[in-house]
């Protein structure tokens, strides 16, 4: 019997009977990643975004000034709002209350044209429905003309209680309280993260002038506690992005305007580095892959650069065009669009696609950006000439790349030579582990499984690109080495398709200068091939940090909270502890045991959390930038992350 027939064996005959109807929110329960993406981590924030984008709302409308989330000890969560508040009335066609409407019914909302919202980040009207399909229990509570409405689901959205009046206020007191509990049924881990929250919300602040918004943990024995209100709105957003950074000019460009029904605001500043770090908001919801608000900016100032350098005589007659890369070269940059109908891909808007966006915000910038350069010649000439530096800079990394390439040409099978290849020629069974150090790297050629394990020892400690140009980079000989290994090529060069490695797992000791090399190398994978930490390519070793013997018993714990627990449980009397200080410590078979044998080695992928882009670029910005004063403050405030280092 084919695999095929075993595979189809047991089926029964294809009729109407096997044909499903999910009711209510059942579809949600069943496939909940077709509503928010994932039921990891991501996802179970995304619960609480939802909501709150239902506030903003109210905010964009003009009807909500402030907003409050509190993470409760039972590990439920509480946003609050001083908006109008949720309709209580009887809908006409449900003939139930159009609350339970919104929280029992999958697109069905206030934002398909009805006239109560103008412009919202809630399109497809399942943001509520969602969340209260995925809870173990919600609650809501709401505030209008004087009387307070409650109503409670149960067991994934089902309705627990009507929806009753449960007691009376000011009739200027209104809005929307919700109360929800994940359900740990669905979610990898209900635990939510108050740094994560706390940086979306503060996000969403600088997106909303004025609006007040405030996060507190009352989980612990002291109540954590922060609030975030802009009058500066994402001028404020840009400075605070740019503050590990030199900036280029003094004054945050800032320029809005209504185009056909489309409000536009842009803001930016450019610093003295060579990253780009653009990021794109359509009615407060950001989207990670721009789209066409995105497009309409990049041909603006590309345009309006380009008209001014050759009318100013900056660009010489004989000189190409800048190209959009070398004017964007050390620019922070926020566009943010309000618009009626804004049309995503998907209910996680990762793209916006509307058309009429790109000429909105090609129109408005192209136009006012003209005005402000002419008006400021000074801060003009500045980008213009920065812009000619990475022009020259351009051409000087096409001449490296090419080199490199000959280089390779030369080379059996273009690899280096410091690389200990695996057998296996296919890409999805093969792993190459980026190994600091020699020694490590030899232990590592003795331990691996020579069949789809290929070890590349690295020299020391790479580039800091986050402060180097292209061109500089391939003439770095350990990049230019992973680069080689890797296969991809790097920036507009990149394609993941001939990545030549399922896994990339970086593996450093397990100390300061360990975490320190490894940060390098996440720098440069994340400014110069994002993509494969997006595609999920990309991971971090985590090898021991202690090694006990007792009783002719070997236990090895990888922190210091796991040793303390294996001491108490064995005892040190008779214990012989050995701390690790780097990888070079180990045999092979000590390697193999601990980090490289994918039955019992412990691998942390490296993600990217797009709802957070702005604070994994900030990151690296702060921790590898110039200042020092910024970089100090992470350092303090997260201290506690890196308890396990040998400091």
């Amino acid at each position: 019997m084919s695999e095929m027939s075993k595979l189809q064996e047991g089926l029964q005959e294809y009729t109407a009977d096997q044909i499903q109807i999910l009711e209510g929110l059942e579809a949600v329960r069943k496939r909940p990643g077709m509503y928010i993406g994932t039921t990891s981590s991501r996802g179970l924030h995304h619960l609480v975004y939802e909501i709150v984008d239902n506030a903003v709302d109210e905010a964009l409308a003009g009807f909500c000034t402030e907003i409050q989330v509190e993470l409760n000890k039972d590990g439920s969560v509480t946003v609050i709002d001083n908006g109008r508040g949720i309709p209580v009335g009887i809908h006409p066609k449900a003939g139930i209350p159009a609350v339970e409407v919104v929280f029992t019914i999958l697109h069905a909302g206030g934002k398909f044209g009805g006239g109560g919202y103008k412009v919202s980040g809630g399109l497809h009207g399942v943001g509520a429905s969602v969340v209260n399909a995925l809870s173990e229990w919600l609650e809501v509570e709401i505030r209008q003309d004087g009387v307070i409405h409650k109503q409670r689901y149960e067991n994934g959205g089902h309705t627990a209680s009507k929806l009753t009046a449960v007691g009376t206020c000011r009739k200027s007191n209104t809005g929307t309280t919700v109360t929800f509990k994940p359900d740990a049924t669905i979610f990898e881990d209900t635990v939510f993260d108050f740094d994560t929250l706390k940086t979306r919300l503060r996000e969403t602040a600088f997106l909303t002038k004025g609006l007040k918004i405030t996060i507190r943990d009352k989980r612990g024995e002291e109540v954590k506690e922060k609030s975030y209100c802009y009058e500066g709105g994402i001028q404020e957003f840009v400075t605070f992005l740019n503050r590990s950074n030199n900036a280029l000019y003094d004054k945050v460009i800032y320029i809005e305007g209504t185009y056909n029904g489309v409000y536009v605001e842009v803001a930016f500043q450019h610093n003295d580095g060579f990253t780009e770090n653009t990021l794109s908001f359509v009615n407060n919801i950001i989207t990670p892959e721009g789209g066409m608000h995105l497009t309409g900016f990049k041909n603006a100032t590309t345009k309006c650069f380009n008209d001014y350098a050759r009318k100013n005589k900056i660009l010489k007659d004989n000189m190409a065009n800048l190209t959009g890369d070398d004017i964007r070269e050390g620019l922070t940059a926020i566009i943010s669009i309000k618009i009626e109908d804004p049309q995503f891909e998907g209910q996680t808007k990762q793209k916006l696609g509307n058309s009429e966006a790109r000429t909105a915000v090609e129109s408005i910038v192209g136009e006012k950006l003209v005005y402000f350069l002419e008006q400021n010649p000074q801060v003009a000439k500045a980008i213009c000439e920065k812009a000619l530096l990475a022009q020259k800079a351009r051409d000087s990394a096409r001449k490296a790349r090419e080199n490199v390439r000959r280089a390779n040409a030369l080379d059996s099978f273009g690899l280096p030579g410091k690389l200990a290849d695996c057998s296996s020629k296919d890409p999805k069974i093969c792993e190459i582990f980026i190994v600091e150090g020699d020694s490590a790297g030899g232990s590592a050629k003795t331990a691996r499984n020579r069949e789809n394990q290929a070890i590349l020892p690295l020299r020391g400690k790479i580039l800091n690109v986050e402060k180097a140009r292209e061109e500089k980079i391939y003439g770095n000989a350990e990049i230019k080495t992973m680069i080689t290994a890797f296969g991809t090529g790097i920036l507009q060069n990149f394609d993941i398709n001939k990545l030549r490695y399922d896994k990339i797992i970086i593996m450093t000791d397990a100390d300061v200068d360990g975490a320190h090399i490894g940060t390098l190398m996440l720098t440069f994978l994340y400014r110069f091939m994002p993509e494969l930490i997006r595609t999920g390519h990309v991971y971090l070793a985590q090898p021991p940090l202690y090694k006990v013997e007792k009783n002719k018993k070997i236990w090895y714990t990888y922190s210091e909270d796991e040793q303390k627990k294996l001491m108490a449980e064995v005892g040190v009397d008779g214990a012989r502890i050995q701390r690790y200080k780097g990888l070079g410590e180990m045999d092979a078979e000590q390697l193999w045991e601990t980090t490289m044998d994918p039955s019992r080695r412990i691998l942390r992928q490296v993600c990217i959390d797009e709802d957070t882009a702005s604070l994994v670029d900030m990151t690296f910005n702060i921790l590898m930038g110039d200042k020092v004063e910024p970089r100090r403050e992470f350092i303090e405030a997260n201290a506690r992350f890196v308890k396990n280092l040998d400091v």
